[in-house]
């Protein structure tokens, strides 16, 4: 072995460098571990602020090498949302607001409004950018007005003019749109900053409006929403008294009365057999005074008691003017916005609602319902001039925001106090009403405070987010997912089980097949776990329950670098070399066979993390660096190991008494079968085919938006009698699956997923709260929930189709380059698309049957290309071994079948060690790695099994069957002219 001194030392390095890293992660262990025993009372339970207390008091303090905990915590090897729980949210930034705020007065326009909605809607399924999606329904609305006459405005003078084409304006609006993206990242980053998460996770997704936010151990997920989708829009608002609009509020009354008359005329007759018609002429008579607003036989009095019970039906009179039953604000809503109504209020009157629901005497919640003025539709402050902002407590000791504005600022402030005296003044963010305080003098100096019914958190968010600034435009929460910490501990066990088992079975297995050689494979395995989860560490790479998985599975696969290793010594040997040189011929000559393997499987690995997120990202990370570390203790820490045996004279076979003999001498003939073998895909295709046709397929959220929920109950349930309970809460029939066990269930539904409104996700979870509640006697609880919008989903299918084509035509390339035959090429893409369209057969047709789920989404996807890059491992080694028989001298005397069909012989042991030990690890992670990845972990055993049959039954025969065709279309040439030839003679 050559620079076998710069070997060791690599290897000791990378050793020290894994150590000092991961001891990093057995610090913060530690410490977390004593926060949660000082946080632990004698009852078992934990408080979590006791707990947090005990971190912050350590947080600046040096706890290892020098290092604060803050700086061991960002070190560590930082546990995903799945392992520890959390909250994971995509923000989308609207860009609509961004081109209204462009255009100025020139959006309220019925052109501009439509474009903009149909650009909308067009985003839902395109994967072009907004500007240009309005740009073309614009021109399709108004196709004679120019771009630069409806965005040229005086706000805009320093970008563009009048006289601007239409490819500047297009520049320029996708330019301001990104920057403000840009701007909504910044302003997010620093709300999160300040909202005490460790190691929080905010990236900005390249090439949308987009931003992924990840918050470990966040237990509100109601306070994020708030804190990341608000734009902290501050408004300070003058505020009219009821007495200034008591004729328009009269004329509400009568607005009320009049519809209250026209639904008890539309209403259906009593069904009845009576034929008395003295009611029925009172009530037309009633009817008609009611509809008649100057009726002759009523009163002003009974009128204007008519009129005054018709507005207090639907609204409460409230100190500082109305309020409505939070049930009721829809139909307020609907009632307030019609023309009629809206024409008795002033024109620079503005209806808001309070953040905050009253306790009504009857136990309901009611809406305060403000008049609030704008002049000309503006503030009388904006929020712009804020300067400073922090939390603090009145003199009454109660939590309130404390700001300081600037010159600007306290000038408008001190003019609209003085003139405010004895009348509210409305602070408004986000256009809800926070507090209406009554001023009580004038204030001078710029400093003022917001107090109300807050609590400590929700004055920590509000200055939070006032400091932060505003955000450039509003942010839809467009994917979701919320892990609570119970899902997360049982995730770590069930991940750390799985990880063991699979670990130990490999190990057994090895040494089993080649005794004293497998401890040498064994010790490199271990090796290389250790050196994978030292990479990571450095890395600061997040481990997931299914980077759980990617572990297990590539300690499944790192066996086969080893195989093909200790299968080519053992080849050797049996040529009657000395132990020595067969061991160095064994490596020499696996080199070629390991590099191509893995590097197919690596493309593979690289394309599942460029278009991946969540469980795909986290198994894709894992995946890639493990072939890394495994590629170098196969290559380099196992040949260490052999020749420090060699070196002591030692020499040892490469098999057990056991499997002395498995797979000697081969003689399967696997290519003139090759027909029946067609037949037989074929037949399994066609049905599968079919089953896309009349069955279908399950798609996941990721694929056809919606919101999913596990929900645990105490005991177990009837999914049947859940899902008609659910369908009245849900105004739908939702889907609702056994997850894990019959005391937890996974319901999937569409309710409310195209309303962006801040409380919509409160709204659902209710109602899927509601519906559990109905199996009486079993308590439920949300222990997961995940949430993804139409866009979103529409966005993951396209990368999804994306990464499929991409990773096959990787392939095809690469084997092209290596092998120089387009036969070879074409044989392998075959093979591939044979493996998908029978996987895809098979959860068509068993969908539903199976105890879990079989629907295809984003980790179906992954678990698909982990299974071509597996396929294409397997594959590749075979055609190496058909490439090396083609080019020695005495395949020229064999036919082409005989040739492939020996060289299949001969990797068929390598097939079948690797095969058994990825299946077994893999069969471990379907019983104990638990029900989050048991699906996907299903779809990578298929794909082994399928890829490993393709691989001999399908890839190599059609290499026969082309190989052929190009050998006679060669030989045709030459039969003709030597015909012609002996035709002359």
């Amino acid at each position: 072995m050559t620079n076998k001194k710069g070997i060791i030392g690599l290897s000791i390095v990378l050793a020290i460098i894994s150590v000092y890293y991961l001891s990093f992660t057995f610090v913060s262990r530690n410490i977390k571990g004593k926060a949660e025993a000082y946080a632990t009372s004698a009852d078992g339970t934990v408080s979590i602020t006791k707990k947090q207390q005990y971190i912050d008091s350590l947080w600046r303090q040096d706890v290892y090498l020098g290092q604060t905990l803050q700086e061991v915590m960002e070190r560590e090897l930082t546990l995903g949302l799945d392992l520890q729980g959390g909250m994971h949210v995509v923000l989308e930034v609207s860009p609509v607001d961004i081109l209204k705020g462009l255009a100025g007065g020139n959006a309220r326009s019925a052109a501009f409004q439509k474009a903009l909605k149909e650009a909308a809607e067009a985003q839902k399924t395109s994967t072009s950018s907004f500007v240009d999606l309005f740009v073309k329904a614009y021109k399709s609305a108004s196709p004679n007005t120019s771009l630069a006459s409806v965005f040229a405005t005086s706000a805009n003078k320093d970008k563009i003019n009048s006289s601007s084409s239409e490819s500047e304006v297009v520049s320029m609006l996708n330019t301001e749109v990104d920057s403000a993206i840009d701007r909504a990242f910044q302003i997010t980053q620093a709300r999160i900053d300040k909202f005490g998460v460790t190691n929080p996770n905010i990236q900005r997704l390249p090439n949308t409006n987009r931003i992924l936010v990840e918050l470990p151990g966040v237990e509100n997920p109601e306070r994020v929403r708030r804190l990341l989708s608000g734009a902290a829009k501050l408004e300070f608002c003058e505020v009219y008294l009821t007495n200034e609009i008591m004729p328009a509020l009269e004329g509400l009354g009568a607005y009320l009365e009049r519809e209250e008359a026209k639904e008890k005329l539309a209403a259906p007759a009593t069904p009845s057999v009576s034929t008395d018609t003295t009611d029925k002429t009172e009530a037309t008579g009633l009817a008609a005074q009611l509809a008649q607003k100057a009726d002759s036989t009523v009163s002003d009095s009974a009128r204007a008691a008519a009129q005054s019970s018709a507005l207090t039906s639907l609204f409460v009179p409230m100190p500082q003017g109305l309020g409505v039953y939070l049930k009721d604000t829809a139909k307020a809503n609907r009632i307030l916005h019609s023309p009629e109504v809206r024409s008795l209020f002033p024109a620079d009157l503005v209806f808001m609602w309070d953040r905050k629901g009253m306790d009504a005497a009857d136990g309901q919640l009611i809406l305060p319902l403000y008049f609030i003025k704008k002049q000309g539709g503006q503030p009388a402050m904006e929020g712009d001039v804020i300067v400073d902002a922090t939390h603090d407590y009145d003199d009454r000791g109660r939590p309130e925001v404390t700001m300081r504005m600037n010159g600007e600022g306290a000038r408008k402030w001190k003019s609209l106090t003085a003139r405010s005296v004895g009348r509210p003044v409305a602070i408004i963010i986000d256009d809800l009403v926070y507090t209406a305080p009554t001023v009580q003098g004038e204030i001078p100096n710029g400093n003022s405070s917001i107090t109300g019914n807050f609590t400590v958190e929700e004055t920590k968010d509000m200055s939070n987010v006032l400091k932060a600034g505003k955000l450039p435009a509003p942010t839809n929460i467009v994917e979701e997912a919320v892990v609570g910490s119970t899902l997360g501990a049982e995730a770590i066990r069930d991940g750390v089980v799985s990880s063991l088992v699979g670990l130990v079975i490999v190990l057994v297995f090895m040494f089993a097949y080649y005794s004293r050689a497998g401890w040498i494979a064994d010790m490199a395995l271990l090796i290389n776990l250790f050196l994978l989860l030292g990479v990571m560490a450095s890395l600061g790479a997040v481990l997931t329950l299914s980077g759980i998985a990617g572990i297990v599975l590539t300690i499944g696969m790192a066996v086969d670098a080893n195989v093909l290793i200790y299968e080519g010594i053992k080849a050797e040997i049996s040529e009657g070399k000395p132990f020595k040189q067969a061991v160095a011929d064994g490596f020499k000559h696996s080199m070629s066979a390991i590099i191509d393997s893995n590097v197919t499987t690596l493309l593979t690995g690289i394309i599942l993390y460029t278009f991946g997120t969540g469980l795909v990202l986290g198994f894709a990370t894992t995946l890639v660096i493990g072939l890394v570390t495994s590629l170098f203790t196969a290559i380099f820490i196992t040949r260490l190991f052999l020749e420090a045996q060699i070196e002591k004279g030692r020499s040892f076979s490469f098999y057990s008494g056991l499997t002395k003999n498995w797979f000697k001498d081969n003689h399967f003939d696997f290519i003139s079968q090759r027909r029946r073998f067609y037949m037989i895909s074929s037949i399994i295709i066609a049905i599968g085919i079919g089953s896309f046709i009349f069955k279908g397929f399950g798609l996941g959220i990721d694929f056809k938006g919606g919101r999913s929920y596990v929900v645990r109950f105490e005991k177990s349930v009837e999914t049947d009698k859940l899902r008609n309970a659910l369908s009245e809460s849900l105004e739908g029939t939702p889907e609702v699956k056994t997850f894990g066990g019959n005391d937890q269930v996974k319901i999937t539904t569409a309710y409310l997923i195209d309303d962006t409104s801040p409380d919509a996700d409160l709204k659902a979870e209710t109602k899927v709260m509601e519906g559990a509640a109905k199996m009486e006697g079993n308590k439920a609880e949300i222990v997961s929930y995940n949430k993804v919008g139409p866009t979103m989903a529409y966005d993951t299918m396209i990368s999804a189709v994306y990464a499929i084509l991409l990773a096959l035509a990787a392939n095809f390339a690469y084997i092209f380059i290596r092998f120089k035959r387009l036969a070879f090429s074409y044989g392998a893409l075959v093979s591939l698309f044979h493996d998908v369209i029978i996987i895809l057969a098979i959860y068509s047709l068993f969908n539903g049957i199976l105890p879990f789920s079989l629907d295809i989404d984003q980790a179906f996807i992954g678990a698909i290309l982990t299974m071509i890059g597996y396929s294409m491992n397997d594959t590749v080694v075979i055609y190496d071994r058909i490439r090396d028989y083609m080019s020695q001298e005495r395949s020229k005397k064999e036919s082409l079948p005989t040739v492939i069909n020996n060289a299949l012989n001969s990797t068929l042991s390598r097939t079948a060690v690797t095969g058994i030990s990825v299946i077994l690890v893999l069969l471990v992670l379907i019983v104990f790695g638990g029900e989050v990845i048991r699906g996907f972990t299903f779809c990578m055993l298929l794909g082994v099994v399928v890829g490993t049959y393709s691989s001999l039954f399908v890839a190599a025969p059609v290499v026969v069957d082309l190989l052929q065709r190009e050998k006679n279309k060669e030989l045709a040439p030459v039969a003709v002219e030597n015909g012609a030839k002996n035709a002359k003679v």
